[in-house]
């Protein structure tokens, strides 16, 4: 039985903005959190205490920058730009009950966004950030975005990048990426824990 210490990537979405509770599509528009968003930000650190990460690794957006300075992990940050939110061009701020009304058959995880990233797009990116994190021996900690990070699990497990759409995450979550007997074997050990999180 081999003594290896395999990774796991602990997710943490950001705390809630004032478009993520009225369902406006936020990809690269850079707004803080609301004071709900920062309590629950403060409390995803009380859930963590105690925890010791080799790597800690941010989107740059604010969102995810405050969620991490909130529950006490900035001192050893790493900015990430791959970390970012989707880019949903020209759906950006919008919510998906107004873009289907002009385009009934829409979805995110087919189609993407017209002048924004395409879900090949995405998933590349999502790809890259894996390569760097798989290469890391202990627990590491990102701090990023939802629609992000239900992609970087999917392409975690071996599957399409589409295959996000079944993952879904509320703010301020938790979530942990791991492995079950070896690095052959990626599993979901945590999903979207959000226990600690006032609603």
């Amino acid at each position: 039985m081999s003594n290896e210490r395999l990774p796991s990537i602990y997710l943490a979405r950001h705390g809630e903005t004032a478009w993520s509770l009225s369902g406006q599509h936020t990809g690269r528009t850079d707004i803080p959190l609301t004071p709900h968003g920062e309590r629950n930000a403060r409390n995803l650190g009380d859930r963590l205490r105690g925890t010791q990460f080799v790597r800690v690794f941010s989107s740059p957006l604010q969102r995810a920058l405050r969620t991490c300075e909130l529950s006490g992990f900035a001192a050893n940050l790493e900015i990430d730009a791959d970390l970012v939110e989707w880019n949903y061009g020209d759906y950006e701020g919008e919510r998906t009950a107004d873009i289907r009304r002009a385009r009934p058959d829409w979805f995110l995880f087919r189609d993407g966004c017209p002048g924004g990233e395409s879900l090949q797009e995405i998933g590349a990116r999502a790809d890259r950030v894996l390569a760097r994190l798989r290469g890391i021996d202990g627990p590491s900690l990102l701090f990023s975005h939802g629609h992000f990070l239900r992609v970087l699990a999917a392409r975690w497990l071996g599957l399409a990048a589409q295959e996000g759409r079944l993952l879904l995450l509320t703010t301020a979550s938790l979530s942990v990426l791991g492995y079950e007997h070896n690095r052959d074997e990626p599993a979901l050990r945590l999903w979207n824990d959000d226990r600690h999180v006032e609603k």
